[in-house]
């Protein structure tokens, strides 16, 4: 396997377009690393730009310690799953498959057996004689991974594998390709939209905008601490609650609730102007006064299966609130959401100034939204 080393990666399309700007990034070998964005963030770009598809304006790729930047695609060792497959319509599944091998000029009856073991280790056993138009999405998907796989490449990059299925299929394909990458141990760099695919199944997540990394971490560190309102938005199945606030002695008012100014915040002066954030998880629904506690009324409330994202009217600012099964307000009903403590997060010019100690916060609860992100 390899290890992934970008330093100062840079494309500029014609036009003077910048998908990449001086990028910095190290994935470890073995590590199973999610690249997530907003459409136009350059993941795809960078995606291509590992695989040789894209070559770099300026900068350097190097997989296992050895510069492959100049390299064309068929020398880097890399399996790569496209997002609409690529798999061709006139082959048998097998042919698709062994397809790799035929191209390093693997001899037909070894590169047909190699092709059978990949497709029964995918669960293909039966379908190898059939084209593509006669599977399912998700035995496509899997002919496009045994296809990767099948060369034995020493890194796997998936671009959006998941975004052609429904959102059934979706989830047995996300639990099987977990599995799948822990199994094989490849390092492997997927792209992605979608935020809860990210937190699922990534080891680390590089949030990307307009070419640059915003944050990188684990999926808990991306989701509690967001460096920056950025990333904040971005990330979690509903939006974290961004409210403007004033820093007021040893206090912080945002949406008419006076919250106490974390000890790790005391750098900030009187009278400074900030955004407070905090998670519709991290917030518990009242129908009763509450020191400290936002106050409004209820807007909308949507239905989530096991729980319900309460909207409130907060002085002209929508607060969210997730609510357990039974306990949702009727629009309309006066309602108070109180922040757990260690929960507010302080934004100073967009960054963070500061976050809850790992120690002081229980594990993340995300709410289901009983759909898909995008």
């Amino acid at each position: 396997m390899a290890a992934i080393t970008i330093r100062e990666l840079t494309k500029v399309y014609p036009g003077g377009v910048r998908a990449l700007d001086a990028l910095d990034l190290d994935v470890a070998d073995g590590e199973f690393f999610a690249l997530l964005g907003p459409s136009g963030c350059g993941k795809t770009t960078l995606l291509r730009t590992v695989a040789g598809l894209e070559s770099a304006t300026s900068g350097t790729v190097a997989l296992g310690g050895a510069d492959v930047t100049r390299l064309p695609p068929g020398r880097r060792d890399v399996g790569m799953v496209f997002q609409d497959y690529a798999l061709f319509p006139h082959m048998s599944v097998l042919d698709n498959i062994a397809y790799p091998l035929k191209i390093k000029k693997r001899g037909r009856g070894d590169r047909h057996a190699r092709a059978a073991e990949a497709a029964d280790y995918l669960g293909l056993e039966g379908l190898g004689k059939r084209r593509p138009g006669e599977l399912s999405g998700g035995q496509q998907q899997r002919v496009a991974l045994a296809r990767a796989l099948v060369a034995e490449p020493r890194i796997f990059l998936l671009d959006e594998p998941l975004s052609n299925l429904d959102a059934r299929l979706r989830l047995e394909a996300r639990t099987f390709l977990k599995r799948l990458q822990k199994e094989l141990a490849v390092t492997t760099v997927f792209v992605t939209h979608d935020q809860a695919e990210a937190l699922a199944l990534a080891d680390r997540i590089a949030v990307m905008e307009k070419g640059r990394i915003r944050q990188l971490g684990t999926p808990t560190e991306v989701f509690r601490r967001p460096a920056n309102l950025f990333v904040a938005s971005f990330i979690g199945s509903t939006p974290m609650n961004l409210l403007p606030g004033r820093v007021e002695g040893e206090h912080v008012v945002a949406a008419g609730a006076l919250l106490p100014l974390p000890d790790e915040a005391r750098a900030l002066t009187a009278g400074e102007e900030i955004v407070c954030g905090v998670r519709p998880e991290y917030l518990d629904y009242t129908d009763r006064p509450a020191d400290g506690a936002f106050a409004g009324r209820v807007s909308v409330v949507e239905h989530l299966g096991g729980s319900a994202l309460v909207t409130l009217d907060v002085e002209g600012e929508p607060v969210h609130v997730v609510v357990g099964e039974g306990r949702e307000p009727a629009p309309g009903d006066e309602g108070w959401a109180l922040p757990r403590p260690g929960r507010v997060l302080l934004y100073r010019d967009g960054e963070l100034v500061t976050a809850p100690r790992e120690s002081d916060v229980p594990e993340p609860r995300m709410a289901p939204t009983g759909k898909e992100n995008g």
